[in-house]
């Protein structure tokens, strides 16, 4: 695979986080969306029990409680399913640093050769008074056949709306064909195989 082929040629994960609004976050749910020659795959979801409570500020922004995962696994019971749906992708997010400084804390061997942010993406393609995931949604009314039940500011909604936000931002980048070379370009990716590059984390 080159840089001059077209962004599909790549495989891709979309990741979410929640955490339990702990510094440095602890993980509380975990969402990731495969995306294959431009196409969304299933959702893998998975709720983790923290080693800390999850204070009042993150329950009011995820809903996720203490009891909602007093019986769920911990990070370490579940890594090797995770290590599996992330593979060797592309990981995708919005504000995507947030969720590399998270997932490399607690998989340090796990190193992507770069990541792409949708956060800066849209900064580059398009002129809105806010680019919140939430807006962009609305921009391109991304909540249209999303699964019942999913709502927004949980990692699977997140997750996958993120996935969608992703195809509509390269059509919008470039209507004859977006490159892998102009993705990485306009979208501000990250090395996850280096410590992390604060300047250029500082430009968003």
């Amino acid at each position: 695979m080159t840089l001059g082929e077209p962004w599909t040629a790549a495989d891709y994960v979309v990741i979410d986080i929640e955490g339990n609004g702990a510094q440095p976050p602890e993980l509380v749910e975990l969402a990731v969306v495969p995306l294959r020659g431009g196409v969304i795959g299933d959702v893998q979801a998975w709720l983790v029990r923290p080693p800390t409570p999850i204070t009042w500020h993150a329950r009011q922004i995820h809903g996720i409680s203490d009891d909602d995962v007093t019986s769920a696994p911990s990070f370490d019971d579940i890594v090797p399913d995770v290590l599996g749906a992330l593979g060797d992708a592309i990981p995708v997010g919005h504000a995507v640093h947030n969720d590399l400084a998270v997932l490399r804390r607690i998989l340090p061997g796990w190193a992507p050769p770069f990541a792409v942010d949708t956060l800066r993406l849209a900064r580059h393609v398009l002129d809105l008074p806010s680019y919140g995931l939430g807006a962009l949604v609305e921009h391109y009314d991304l909540g249209v056949g999303l699964p019942a039940g999913m709502r927004a500011h949980r990692a699977d909604y997140d997750a996958l709306v993120a996935a969608k936000l992703l195809i509509e931002l390269a059509a919008t980048l470039n209507p004859r064909g977006t490159t892998l070379a102009e993705l990485r370009q306009a979208a501000g990716t990250t090395s996850a195989a280096a410590a992390v590059d604060r300047t250029l984390f500082d430009l968003l």
